[in-house]
């Protein structure tokens, strides 16, 4: 048995510590998620392009049913949603009021079998909780290299959860593990611990904190999809800060460098641009990972993501930004 198992069983003393600043979830939201669940709901969130140009598509002003409402995040009048659902969302406070009906404040997707609610379109809020095509990308590289290795994790850590598809994807596969789900934005956690319990993930805990800062001891397992654009707003879900939006993804990896335990692993799906054929980012990469002695790769899952960034003077001499996933592995 690898010696630093024992070192973990230790640190399970410090669960009611960490624990109580959990998130418990919305009880009527809860009932929303089953309610959708046991009618069939799905829904596929888009890039927020597609999804204003099918919104602004003739006769798609209104919603006409459930998920025109709660997925496409479009008005609704009285009567379109059912009733006991309307209830709901009203009970969770996730409705406004518009002119001539109401509008949901979240959206539901779906991911597999799994339901995840999230901010609705358009995430503009400081605090939005981020679900996109980099979440379904995420969640299958994720599933992919957790397959080999999920009996070994005994703790694991999400950091940036956001609504908690990547600490879920690994409470699913690696049940036998504590799944740490942390993020700064407390909207997030809020939507990380209903999202959990709709899953069935009872081993997901939703924690505050910044990076590792307030959780003690050692991981098996580090994940992240943070924010990793150059965002004029500095909006938390969307702005990596650093150079290009690098900051965070820098950051996580020095983290991981430091609280892995001996043959832990580090994976992320982050989001990287290319200047003059180049990504600065893995040069600094590579220069914390090859001193602490990792093994490590990277692929580019998308070579072409965000190009309407490059508008932004951020991004004045960039070529392209690149989806890109990152598995590192401390020596033993």
């Amino acid at each position: 048995m690898p010696s630093h198992l024992s070192t973990l069983r230790e640190l399970s003393a410090l669960c009611d510590t960490e624990l109580a600043g959990t998130v418990e979830p919305s009880p009527a939201l809860l009932q929303l998620g089953h309610a959708l669940q046991q009618a069939g709901y799905r829904f596929t969130t888009v890039t927020p392009l597609t999804h204003q140009r099918v919104n602004a598509r003739e006769g798609n002003k209104w919603a006409k049913n459930l998920t025109d409402a709660l997925g496409w995040s479009r008005p609704f009048r009285e009567g379109v949603l059912p009733a006991q659902m309307s209830q709901l969302l009203h009970a969770a406070g996730a409705v406004i009021e518009v002119p001539g009906g109401w509008r949901s404040t979240l959206r539901a997707s779906t991911l597999g079998e799994r339901l995840f609610f999230h901010s609705a379109y358009p995430t503009t809020d400081a605090n939005a909780v981020f679900f996109g095509p980099d979440t379904y990308r995420f969640a299958r590289a994720l599933e992919a290299a957790l397959r080999s290795r999920a009996s070994r994790i005994r703790r694991a850590a999400d950091i940036g959860c956001g609504a908690g598809p990547g600490a879920i994807a690994v409470a699913t596969q690696c049940p036998q593990a504590e799944v740490l789900a942390i993020d700064i934005n407390d909207a997030a956690l809020s939507l990380a611990a209903v999202n959990a319990t709709l899953a069935g993930t009872h081993n997901v805990r939703p924690c505050h904190g910044d990076l590792l800062k307030d959780a003690e001891g050692g991981f098996d397992l580090i994940i992240s999809n943070p924010p990793y654009l150059a965002d004029p707003g500095q909006r938390a879900y969307r702005d990596g800060g650093g150079d290009l939006g690098d900051g965070l993804s820098l950051a996580i990896i020095d983290a991981a460098i430091e609280r892995l335990a001996p043959g832990g692993l580090l994976l992320m799906y982050t989001g990287v641009a290319f200047v003059d054929g180049a990504a600065p980012f893995l040069q600094k990469a590579a220069e914390r990972l090859d001193h602490a002695a990792f093994r490590w790769h990277h692929e580019e899952i998308d070579p072409d993501v965000f190009g309407e960034e490059l508008d932004e003077a951020a991004y004045a001499k960039a070529d392209r930004i690149a989806a890109l996933w990152l598995v590192g592995e401390k020596p033993v």
